[in-house]
């Protein structure tokens, strides 16, 4: 296992980029839990509010033709992945233009045509559903990678092991990325392991683990940065451990305490990833305040768009009720 210091900081252009980005998830997961409250979501809705960095770092380095397999927190993954957040919204709003047809909600986003084959509510499969598209592109001879991002809970279950294991003996390219935030609900991971490290696993199966501060856009973007390339050349598998902080209820609707303490979720507020990196923006002149003052227009009326968008977007057509549905007619 390796710790990763502090990255330096990408091209001007490219951390412009990942703040906008960044700021792209976080308006969108306020307006949804805004949303979640007025009842215009009909389901659950798993914000990512905290972690933005993650999957920010991680999909700027993917292509539409890469693939993306999450979690039920995969708002974010989606966004940075390429789902236009007027998708995103009416999805969630169970309308007919959103990315699933208004048939998937917060845990089922599919957007095939950038590389994002879903979110999920079952804890892991998205591990080995990274590894199965590593071994396609194996065999294809393409210079495509998997990316499976899951949470500290998966780490538990048996899928974490044979993904990793599988992925490993054939060096897939693919990139396993552990948000650890800490808990899985409302269950602390130091209560469910003796070992609540992620990263140091990797050495039992011999990939490489690194584990970086989750919380830090350049960092993430670094490291998954070397690992897609590696994996891209044929270096095989690797495993990065993103040490993190949701800041919101584990789903809106649901406690925010009891569990953890208002202290601790206030210390972790003060390492939000977004006014953090806007900050060293500031500091290593990568960046003008009136720069970052035109971004944070700019997302702000994208989301305001896309809000009204799914507000006059049609429902599904009841017709359509058995689309996309298998059946095996006749009897025995």
């Amino acid at each position: 296992m390796s710790t990763s210091t502090e990255a330096v900081l990408p091209d001007k252009d490219t951390c412009l980029a990942l703040y906008r980005q960044m700021l792209v998830i976080r308006r969108c997961e306020e307006q949804l839990a805004r949303s979640y409250q007025a009842g215009l979501i009909p389901g659950a809705c798993h914000t990512y509010v905290g972690e933005e960095a993650i999957a920010t770092g991680v999909c700027a380095h993917l292509n539409d033709d890469d693939a993306v397999f999450s979690t039920h927190r995969g708002h974010g993954h989606a966004l940075a992945k390429g789902v236009p957040p007027k998708e995103l919204i009416a999805e969630l709003f169970g309308k007919a233009t959103g990315c699933s047809q208004g048939r998937g909600g917060s845990m089922h986003l599919f957007s095939p045509q950038v590389g994002m084959m879903g979110t999920s509510g079952i804890v892991g499969p998205c591990i080995l559903q990274a590894a199965g598209a590593g071994y396609s592109f194996k065999l294809l001879g393409v210079p495509k990678v998997g990316v499976a991002l899951f949470g500290d809970g998966a780490v538990a279950n048996g899928a974490f092991h044979e993904g990793i294991n599988l992925a490993t003996n054939w060096q897939l390219p693919v990139l396993f990325v552990c948000e650890n935030n800490l808990y899985a609900t409302e269950v602390a991971f130091v209560d469910t392991t003796r070992n609540p490290q992620v990263a140091n696993r990797a050495e039992a199966y011999g990939l490489p683990g690194i584990a970086v501060d989750g919380n830090d856009v350049a960092e993430v973007y670094s490291v998954a940065g070397e690992a897609i390339t590696r994996a891209r050349q044929g270096g095989g598998p690797t495993l990065i451990e993103c040490k993190t902080y949701r800041t919101r209820p584990h789903a809106e609707g649901m406690r925010d305490g009891g569990y953890r303490s208002t202290e601790e979720i206030d210390e972790w507020k003060e390492r939000d990833p977004i006014p953090a990196f806007a900050r060293r923006l500031l500091d290593a002149g990568h960046a003008r305040q009136e720069e970052l003052d035109a971004i944070t227009a700019d997302v702000t009326a994208l989301v305001a768009e896309a809000l009204q968008f799914a507000h006059d977007s049609p429902w599904p057509d009841p017709a359509t009720v058995a689309d996309h549905v298998f059946s095996q007619r006749g009897g025995a």
